[in-house]
């Protein structure tokens, strides 16, 4: 007989599946976080731009109103993560509920290169950040790095909002319920 492996937990005795499963409970907006790697060589201005990088995220708020700034939670090591810490400027793009497909790409484990995601998005580009804001979106803001705090397996990125749009008339949001992306109502 196989003996169940027990879940993990911490010291304080919430184990991980505990806590996913109650956090789960909490429904968040979706977002996809976009920035464009600096160039190759900074001193050529010949040399080609570097790529552009998206990720979705759902642990995104509003911090402050004076000055504007905002919070999103990258997990420390991911490919985001480390562009941000050489790259200050980002774009955030509030995902519409007909954008599910947007956010499940760039959510993907295992995914395609990052050119490829963007290849069929209808995009603009920021005026501060040159990093792709989504066609579409309910939202669009780009930011600046103001701080970065490690937080366990996290990096949570604080950004001065540089500009804020609203490039759709309508709409209703992406929601993330239970392991799920959802619909409003």
């Amino acid at each position: 007989m196989i003996t169940p492996v027990p879940a993990a937990r911490h010291a304080e005795g919430v184990s991980n599946d505990e806590f996913r499963a109650a956090m789960s409970r909490l429904a968040s907006g979706v977002v996809l976080v976009t920035a464009q790697e600096p160039p190759l060589d900074p001193d050529d201005p010949r040399a080609p731009a570097g790529e552009d990088a998206g990720m979705t995220a759902t642990a995104f708020l509003s911090v402050s109103l004076d000055p504007p700034l905002v919070l999103v939670s990258l997990r420390e090591g991911s490919r985001m993560d480390d562009l941000l810490d050489e790259q200050p400027l980002w774009a955030v793009s509030v995902l519409s509920e007909s954008q599910r497909h947007i956010a499940g790409r760039f959510a993907m484990k295992g995914r395609l290169s990052d050119r490829l995601l963007f290849e069929d998005i209808p995009y603009v580009r920021g005026e501060y950040t040159g990093a792709p804001l989504v066609g579409g979106a309910l939202a669009t803001l780009e930011c600046r790095t103001e701080q970065r705090v490690t937080a366990g397996d996290h990096t949570l990125v604080i950004g001065r909002v540089l500009t804020a749009r609203l490039p759709s008339a309508g709409g209703e949001p992406l929601m993330y319920f239970r392991g799920r992306y959802r619909q409003l109502g």
